[in-house]
């Protein structure tokens, strides 16, 4: 084991964690992945750490959990060095650890739980927008608070103005930790449903080769590692010729030689993901406690009967990568009831609100630009008319400015 000090007294020594090309390189870092997953599962307050030792020959760090009153040992994270992910199988559950917080007997908890019992989760939300870190805000959200995540997040370097990060892996790594938040606050067996496209990086000069970097794969691992099972790959289709702008496939179109042949993107992924849990779709429909929202929400006959979707981008728009009205609306309809609490954690100028206002559910956005924040504020009256004066805002002056709320 490699004790990672913080402060170590020479600079110089190269770490194995530096060796290895690991991700989580300090004992800070292990500590607040650490800390998150603690606070996914509402025991931060209530447990606390020992010093993390990373274990090299597995490439896991170690991070001892202890209670925070008797300082007696109850547990472990363990999180894979390379990757920031809490490795499940090696970490000590949840229903463990409460049981040794409150002296439990310990051989119960292995029995699953009863669904005869269970309330269906109504959130008492209200409309929300949130100016800024997704991250931070997500932080201070109830648990279980949220029915449907839908978000078209920021494209990694797609373009300059619409990206802050330059090193790819710092990006996945930013992704990983908004997933992970949004799973605490998503209901168990609800929906996170994500468009993402793979993103081609242009050429510095004309004596290197453009690359293509397949996001949604690395989402795809992303989630099934935090929590999510896979469910459906659904493809946007755009009209023929708008993927031109990108410059991919120019050459080919020219010149015709083999090996040349590069594909016009004209597709999207819209990516869906359930919070893992033993309840079936039928609980949810069954045990919903208003019928008549049930009814109401029910999809007319004009739905999607594919995982082809061909819908026309949004084309004017002051955000660089606005998504279309109709995607919102579909994904919405069909992964949501009723007076449900959607969640956009990157909401751009608020297509997502827009759309779940129409909707008649509820809607939280987290938004980072002030920029884009001023821009929904325009709008909101429109979709919401007299009921905008009771949204929440956070960290920003409501549209009327007349008070601040958070």
């Amino acid at each position: 084991m490699d004790k990672l000090l913080k402060g170590q007294k020479n600079p110089k020594k190269k770490l194995i964690s530096d060796k290895r090309n690991y991700l989580v390189k300090t004992v800070a870092q292990a500590k607040e992945i650490s800390g998150d997953w603690l606070r996914t599962i509402d025991l931060l307050q209530a447990v606390g750490m020992g010093l993390p030792e990373v274990d090299d020959r597995y490439h896991i760090w170690r991070v001892p959990l202890t209670n925070k009153k008797s300082k007696d040992r109850i547990g472990e994270v363990a999180i894979n060095a390379y990757t920031t992910e809490i490795i499940s199988a090696k970490t000590t559950k949840q229903e463990m650890l409460e049981a040794r917080l409150l002296g439990k007997d310990e051989i119960k908890i292995s029995k699953k739980k009863s669904t005869k019992n269970l309330e269906y989760p109504i959130s008492n939300l209200r409309n929300t927008i949130g100016l800024g870190d997704s991250s931070a805000l997500l932080d201070d959200m109830p648990t279980a608070s949220v029915d449907l995540v839908f978000t078209s997040p920021p494209y990694f370097n797609a373009r300059p103005e619409y990206s802050d990060y330059e090193v790819y892996e710092e990006y996945l790594l930013k992704m990983r930790q908004i997933i992970r938040k949004c799973h605490r606050v998503l209901n168990e067996g609800r929906f996170f449903v994500i468009n993402v496209s793979h993103v081609l990086l242009r050429r510095a000069s004309r004596n290197e080769a453009s690359r293509r970097i397949a996001v949604p794969f690395d989402l795809h691992r992303i989630f099934t590692e935090e929590g999510y099972e896979f469910i459906d790959d659904i493809i946007w289709v755009k009209p023929e010729g708008a993927g031109w702008a990108t410059g991919r496939g120019r050459r080919f179109a020219a010149d015709r030689n083999p090996l040349q042949y590069k594909a016009v993107p004209v597709t999207e992924y819209v990516l869906v993901y359930r919070k893992k849990t033993d309840l079936l779709i039928d609980w949810f429909i069954r045990n919903h406690p208003d019928r008549e929202i049930v009814h109401e929400s029910k999809v007319d006959d004009n739905y999607e009967k594919t995982n082809i979707w061909k819908i026309q981008p949004k084309t004017v728009s002051k955000h660089p990568a606005p998504f279309p009205n109709a995607l919102a609306e579909k994904v919405i309809q069909y992964y949501s009831f009723k007076n449900d609490v959607v969640l956009d954690p990157f909401a751009g100028s608020g297509t997502t609100g827009a759309a779940a206002a129409k909707l008649k559910r509820r809607f939280v956005l987290f938004e980072i630009n002030p920029e884009y924040i001023n821009l929904i504020k325009k709008d909101v009256p429109q979709w919401l008319g007299k009921e905008a004066e009771q949204i929440l805002w956070l960290n920003t002056l409501p549209s009327n400015n007349t008070q601040l709320l958070f």
